[in-house]
């Protein structure tokens, strides 16, 4: 039924704009006239309602909606969410509630409908984009029972960031961020690299636009090469494939910027170096024309056996399929072949989104389960504090896996680098408690053994072990793990933690002079501690309690910033006369304090702050000394300062825990002559050592000679200052 035929059937295709049209014309394939005359009626409905309103780029704002639409026909979604696509931001923005959606247009739409307004609704106080990517996530995580929520989302976002160029910089660069830490890592890890490529490289121009000009001049000067060798490359190569009767179409592949970028970024390689830049793709009828096309290109060229993957007989965890194998061409030049099937292609550009209208593909439906499964379990473990907000988006943005097979010959994905204790987890949490040992290939490994593609690994198991270690932790690669490893102790000592924590908070309560009520609803607790919405009181507790956050961390946050500081030794003209330590707009003999928040020493750059309690000595790139007014403010230079001493605080991050570290730094210190009054010691979440030291020394110069000692320190990863606050 094409557009005359619409228009018989009540739909008035001619007065709608060309997107809506294609949309019609897509939909028209697959369903009938009552179906698609609901969408003409969400489309007339939802331009109703938008009338008065204009975009930023000055077009009518349902031209919007209608691209959110297209974007989710092209993926080749259902009527449902092409509806919900097209009412997606009217009760939003228009007067209409999800109750009318509701009786106009159905649950299924409503629910869309509503999943989407409530995560746009989503407004922080602070220019905090990791609190509002945090926000976001959560929000999706609720409405994981039905994913085409995040479906419309990611289309919206899509629509948003190609017109860009209509909102401030500002806000330009706070939604690329958003969408490099949200909406591209989702997009990967359902599949749809459609939109996942466009977001990136969308987010790249607008984040880094001095690189991205720089990556795409690069690929441009190679483009003209790129294209002769695809064309030459391409035609040969089919005419091979079609004599040994492999029925197939052959694609050129262009890698995106971004991903270019990221490659010659992490990997400090040139354009020169990335032979995947050409790239052929074979679309075979079936899977089994794959192989025989594979085999052919490798008696074609010769291949580069390491770098052969079948990702067709080992999916990876997204569901991706595919063959790529990688080839020396009769040139000398590299070249990299994808082969796959028409559905297998599809899938790759579509991910979950594939097929979801009208073609039953039980596959897909598992996948899309297993998928919201794994998400509902790290989010439960988020809620628990077992896992950070920062796991979750590297292991989304993690494109590569390793696939090892169990005794019995199933395949278990896993990170790269995941090792036997990754592995037993992964089987079954009980298995990983019990954890005794790994063999590989046959073979006794050690636990931090790295597992690699076809691994056959089995588990040894102690029934007899009543935990598991702690100590495991360090060797494990996925926060799943992790997590669960935290989980046992945590509910082990689940009474000991809760008290210790209420007890944490009573000492506090009481040093400030507060209830412990008013202690955990402040503001500063909460921003210490994080969004604690689903929270009991225990599990607040229990989140003290699990050695976090100390007494002191806590007890600070209610104390004033006049009485976190220390006075100099300035009391008399005399003193003064005979130091000159310091000097106040070029005047000495001016009492001042030296702020305790960044504890600035000679040879630092500083500035001074003036209060009804006097002068207070910061460094310039204190965040105290930050938008503090003109007139607040007066000129500070250091003067002899030869028989003084001050304190500075250092931080350590070292991954040795034995104590080793601390005997090294003590004798180092020794040897420079420079006295330690104060050690703590903590471990921050991925159990690294976090030492503070407090030392006293004369001057910036001899400070920064003793850290440049700790640093060469083996086991010690940073050594560093803060700048207050």
């Amino acid at each position: 039924m094409r557009d005359r035929e619409l228009e018989k059937n009540g739909i008035k295709m001619s007065s709608l704009p060309s997107e809506m049209r294609e949309i019609m014309n897509i939909l028209n394939k697959n369903y009938e006239s009552e179906e698609l005359q609901g969408v003409y009626d969400a489309y007339m409905y939802a331009r109703n309602c938008h009338a008065a309103q204009i975009r930023k780029t000055g077009e009518p704002f349902i031209i919007h909606p209608v691209n959110v639409a297209l974007i989710l026909a092209r993926l080749k979604m259902d009527v449902i969410t092409v509806k919900a696509a097209l009412l997606h931001d009217v009760v939003e923005d228009t007067d209409v509630s999800i109750d009318q959606i509701h009786e106009k247009f159905g649950n299924e739409v409503a629910h869309i409908v509503d999943g989407v307004t409530k995560i746009d609704r989503i407004e922080l106080s602070k220019s905090n984009l990791d609190k509002k990517a945090e926000t976001i996530l959560k929000m999706f995580f609720a409405m994981t029972k039905d994913i085409r929520v995040i479906l419309v989302k990611l289309a919206d976002r899509l629509h948003n960031m190609r017109t860009l160029d209509s909102m401030k910089p500002y806000k330009q660069k706070e939604k690329a961020t958003e969408t490099l830490q949200i909406f591209a890592p989702i997009a990967h890890r359902l599949g749809i690299h459609a939109i996942k490529w466009e977001l990136e490289d969308l987010a790249f121009k607008y984040l880094y636009p001095e690189e991205f000009e720089k990556t795409q001049e690069l690929v441009d000067s190679k483009r003209a090469t790129i294209e002769i060798l695809s064309t030459e490359f391409k035609a040969s190569l089919l005419s091979e494939l079609i004599t040994n009767g492999v029925e197939c179409e052959i694609k050129g592949r262009e890698k995106h910027l971004y991903s270019v970028w990221q490659k010659m970024r992490k990997k400090g390689k040139t354009i020169d170096d990335m032979y995947d830049l050409i790239a052929l793709r074979i679309i075979t009828k079936t899977e089994s024309d794959c192989y025989v096309a594979l085999g052919i290109v490798h008696k074609y060229w010769n291949p580069i056996m390491s770098r052969l993957k079948d990702y067709i007989a080992t999916p990876k965890s997204n569901g991706y399929r595919s063959i790529h194998t990688t080839m020396m061409t009769h040139q000398g030049k590299i070249l990299e072949v994808q082969i796959r099937s028409e559905e297998m292609d599809e899938e790759a550009e579509y991910g979950l989104a594939a097929h979801w209208a009208y073609k039953s593909n039980k596959k897909n439906i598992l996948r899309q389960q297993k998928w919201l499964k794994s998400l509902a379990e790290w989010y439960k473990d988020y809620q628990m504090g077992l896992t950070k907000l920062t796991d979750f988006q590297n292991e989304l943005m993690e494109e590569d896996e390793v696939y090892v097979y169990t005794p019995r010959g199933e395949v278990k994905h896993l990170p790269l680098g995941s090792t036997p204790i990754d592995f037993a987890y992964s089987i079954h949490t009980e298995v990983g408690h019990h954890f005794a040992g790994a063999k590989v290939n046959n073979e006794i490994v050690q636990m931090d053994y790295k597992l690699k593609n076809g691994d056959k690994v089995e588990i040894i198991i102690n029934k007899n072990r009543k935990n598991p270690s702690l100590d495991w932790i360090k060797f494990a690669k996925s926060s799943g793990t992790r997590a669960k490893i935290r989980s046992f102790f945590k509910k082990q000592n689940r009474d000991d933690l809760i008290e210790e924590g209420r007890n944490i908070i009573r000492r506090v309560a009481k040093r400030v002079d507060l209830s412990m009520e008013k202690v955990i609803s402040s503001d500063v607790f909460q921003n210490l501690i994080g969004d604690v919405t689903n929270f009991t009181e225990e599990d607040i507790f229990m989140k003290i309690g699990d050695s976090k956050y100390s007494y002191d961390q806590i007890a600070t946050l209610f104390e004033k910033e006049e009485e976190d500081e220390e006075d100099l030794i300035i009391t008399s003209e005399k003193q003064v006369k005979s130091n000159n330590i310091v000097f106040v707009n070029g005047e000495s003999g001016i009492s001042v304090k030296i702020a305790r928040c960044c504890n600035p020493i000679p040879g630092d750059r500083v500035i001074g702050i003036t209060s009804k309690k006097g002068i207070t000595v910061h460094k310039i790139n204190c965040p105290n000394a930050k938008n503090v007014t003109e007139g607040d403010t007066v000129q500070i230079q250091w003067g002899d300062n030869t028989n003084e001493m001050y304190l500075s605080k250092i931080y350590l991050e070292s991954s040795d825990t034995s104590g080793q570290v601390v005997k090294d730094i003590v004798q180092k210190t020794r040897e420079k002559s420079v006295k330690i009054l104060e050690v703590n010691t903590k471990f921050d979440d991925n159990d690294y050592v976090i030492y503070t030291i407090t030392v006293q020394v004369r001057d910036r110069k001899q400070l920064f000679d003793v850290m440049g000692y700790w640093k060469g320190l083996k086991g010690i990863t940073r050594v560093y200052r803060t700048k207050g606050g």
